[in-house]
């Protein structure tokens, strides 16, 4: 089967369409084929290869309406006590694949406050990059942070971690008095500036807190127990001028003036699964703001 389109950009036509295949191949007059790869399961599963609008060069696919999304996802390591925190980010990168975005990860190039030894909690006399460590999570595909063009991207989501605190900004040092990692300052500024989206898990709202002020978060409930051990960093947030919403594991919250989209992840005592549906509801309102 082949299908032939024009768009503001040129000839396409569309090679072997199948709704069990998740690719498309295209070729644009002049140029050679191009790969698409990670459609929506609601496209195979609904939409006929004759009811596509594609008005978009390869890579920005429009399915009824709907734009495959480009995100960054801006980690701060490899490792809970001093990076990513790996289940979030894993949680992040699996709900955009299930809904079709294509993601790029970027991190700093820089190296880590310190080094934990994760069995025992205890830093270690050791270095080690960010950008380095981001890259086992990436499986190598990461980018200089101070490379992250916004205007390439419909959104931008930050996994948590203790990298949050200790790499992407001196949280874990000055709380509420921190400074943010100036290019990753220039990244959500800019991001906001230009009414794109952005979610924040776990810890990492706080820089929201920090960069946008005034905006709506959560990092869960602001009442210290056994299931929520990091309730003061609610009134953290409040002492900067920003409302901290209530919410469980299993909700996000969005602040719609804001394009922010924030979910309190392992800010939580809470098995796994539940952290990994909370950060699919954070992922989805993302997308929608997109």
């Amino acid at each position: 089967m082949i299908q032939h389109f024009i768009s503001k950009t040129g000839s396409f036509e569309l090679h072997d369409v199948s709704l069990l295949d998740s690719r498309l191949v295209w070729e644009e007059t002049g140029e050679a084929g191009r790969t698409i790869r990670s459609l929506f399961q609601e496209f195979r599963q609904h939409t006929s290869a004759e009811q596509l609008d594609l008005t978009q060069p390869p890579g920005h696919l429009l399915t009824q309406g709907i734009m495959v999304k480009r995100v960054a996802v801006i980690l701060s390591g490899c490792g809970v006590y001093d990076g990513t925190e790996i289940h979030e980010a894993s949680a992040v990168l699996v709900h955009l694949s299930r809904a079709g975005a294509e993601v790029r990860m970027f991190a700093p190039n820089a190296d880590q406050m310190h080094v934990v030894n994760h069995c025992e909690g205890k830093p270690t006399e050791e270095k080690r990059n960010i950008l380095q460590e981001s890259a086992r999570i990436a499986r190598g595909d990461v980018t200089d942070l101070a490379k992250l063009d916004v205007s390439a991207f419909d959104a931008a989501i930050i996994p948590g971690g203790f990298g949050v605190a200790k790499n992407l900004s001196d949280w874990a040092v000055k709380n509420k008095d921190c400074t943010i990692q100036p290019h990753l300052e220039r990244i959500i500024k800019a991001f906001h500036k230009a009414g794109k989206p952005l979610g924040m898990c776990c810890i990492s709202p706080v820089l929201a807190a920090k960069i946008l002020p005034g905006c709506e978060i959560t990092v869960g409930q602001d009442k210290e127990c056994e299931k929520w051990p990091y309730a003061q960093t609610a009134g953290a947030i409040k002492e900067m001028g920003c409302k901290h919403v209530n919410k469980d594991v299993g909700e996000a919250h969005v602040d719609v003036k804001n394009k922010l989209v924030t979910t309190c992840a392992f800010m939580c005592n809470a098995p796994i699964h539940q952290v990994f549906d909370g950060v699919g509801v954070l992922v989805k309102e993302t997308l929608k703001l997109a």
